[in-house]
């Protein structure tokens, strides 16, 4: 349950100013390999931006929750991700949204939860079903406090256990923000799952197949009868 160490320095992701606007050309910076973005500031006008799409990926894929923004001709600032637009279809990102904080003003920030120790759980040796309900959390801090994820281990879990926020520890300096935390569920732990084999006919079949020549040979039995007395009305 411990948090995972935070790095002790923040990744840049480096920028320039974005002029032209559309469809068009969103599409065209897109060909390119370059992804559109903007970055907030409270108090100032949100700034247009378009950075390789490959340098995003390398810096949100790192799962920094504050990293630096340095715009061509600017003095870089730190930001967090506000919004993430992906492809409805590909899921390639298309578009993102950040925000400038400053570093003595708490924010709040959403928060990977890791699991460790899933596969010692004694529940999952006994075949159960580990499930992970909710991965991210919110939490509340300083922005340099803001941790890149927050650790659970649930190596301790049996069948039909339960882990809810009340059960994770936040990371010094750091607040887990909810209405309720026991009822917050982040990881259930469920029976086997059973699959109940389709019933077969096989030993059945005989005494069907044994019942049905019987029908026929009963209803076969009046038609000769009946021949017969016509025969004999023939005579």
């Amino acid at each position: 349950m411990l948090p995972r160490p935070m790095s002790s320095d923040r990744a840049t992701l480096n920028a320039s100013p974005r002029t032209d606007f559309g469809t068009r050309t969103t599409r065209r910076l897109r060909r390119e390999g370059k992804l559109p973005g903007i970055v907030y500031s409270e108090g100032s006008d949100a700034m247009s931006f378009q950075v390789e799409s490959r340098d995003a990926r390398v810096v949100l894929g790192a799962g920094h929750a504050l990293f630096d923004l340095q715009i061509e001709g600017s003095d870089p600032v730190p930001v967090v991700v506000k919004e993430q637009q992906h492809h409805p279809v590909r899921g390639d990102l298309q578009h993102i949204d950040l925000q400038k904080v400053r570093l003595d003003v708490a924010i709040q920030a959403e928060v990977p939860v890791e699991l460790e120790g899933a596969d010692d759980a004694p529940g999952v040796k006994q075949g159960g079903v580990l499930e992970h309900v909710t991965r991210e959390v919110t939490v509340e801090a300083l922005p340099t406090a803001i941790p890149d994820s927050i650790s659970l281990d649930v190596s301790d879990m049996e069948i039909n256990d339960v882990r809810t926020l009340e059960d994770l520890t936040a990371p010094e300096g750091t607040e887990l923000i909810s209405d309720d935390p026991a009822e917050l569920t982040l990881v259930t732990l469920s029976p086997p799952r059973v699959e109940e084999e389709p019933e077969t006919d096989v030993d059945e079949e005989p005494g069907v197949v044994g019942e049905e020549a019987e029908g026929e040979g009963e209803a076969e039995a009046p038609a000769d009868d009946a021949g017969g007395d016509d025969s004999s009305g023939e005579e």
